[in-house]
């Protein structure tokens, strides 16, 4: 196994295990280390649920977390939190432990190589038109790209591309950063500075996934939301005029 250093850029280059054309690397290992804490997580505080009001305090914190995402949807959602719950929680849920367990001695955060930044970018990428076919149907959806003119078609797919790409780089270079940083840190100021450091990364962390997982609800959101309903809500939002 190779050992991370600062001169490695992405976990990618951390080799685990190599045997012919498999390689397993670090970002293979924590980022299904990560799925595997989600699910075994998910499946302890679930399987004692209780509807009286003692309940235990892992129940509290999973209500907690879930009124809060949920309440989040729904502020940009307006509508039908309940459909996008699952797709936008596992993103934020993954991307916060991906993020947080990097005081962990030798853990290395998946989402600080390029290759699952990408990989979640994608993912969210196709859910776009999925959840807009879904409720308004294809044509519907089809003829937003040609709107207000059929001229603005090319822009809209350069949009699309554009958005994921910035999704991926931004989670990528701002989680890859930090780590170095802190790498660095520690090579040089061994005592106080790293401790401060993984602090900020704490924050950074919860404040990334905050910011990817908002983000793609905001895409979901445009895409599910009509030509008419947008016009709609804008008449309501000027009030009818007065001469």
């Amino acid at each position: 196994m190779e050992i991370v250093g600062i001169d490695q850029i992405s976990p990618d280059q951390v080799i685990f295990f190599t045997w012919g054309l498999i390689t397993i690397n670090a970002t293979l290992v924590y980022t299904w280390l990560i799925m595997g804490l989600l699910v075994i997580g998910s499946v302890a505080i679930t399987g004692n649920l209780s509807s009286e009001r003692t309940m235990s305090r892992w129940q509290n914190m999973l209500e907690v977390i879930v009124g809060t995402i949920r309440q989040e949807i729904a502020d940009v959602a307006k509508e039908g939190a309940d459909t996008y719950f699952p797709f936008i929680g596992t993103l934020f849920l993954f991307i916060l432990l991906s993020n947080v367990f990097t005081f962990v001695p030798g853990y290395v955060a998946p989402t600080s190589s390029l290759t699952t930044t990408a990989a979640l970018a994608i993912v969210v990428f196709f859910a776009v038109p999925i959840y807009g076919i879904t409720k308004n149907g294809i044509l519907e959806y089809v003829k937003e790209y040609f709107r207000p003119t059929f001229i603005f078609f090319p822009f809209h797919v350069m949009g699309e591309f554009s958005r994921t790409l910035a999704l991926a780089v931004r989670l990528f270079g701002n989680i890859m950063s930090h780590e170095k940083v802190i790498a660095i840190l520690l090579a040089v100021t061994p005592l106080f500075f790293p401790v401060v450091m993984q602090a900020l990364g704490l924050l950074i962390g919860l404040i990334q996934a905050y910011i990817f997982a908002i983000l793609a609800m905001v895409y979901i959101a445009s895409a599910t939301q009509t030509h008419e309903e947008t016009e709609h809500n804008q008449k309501k939002e000027t009030g009818p005029v007065k001469i």
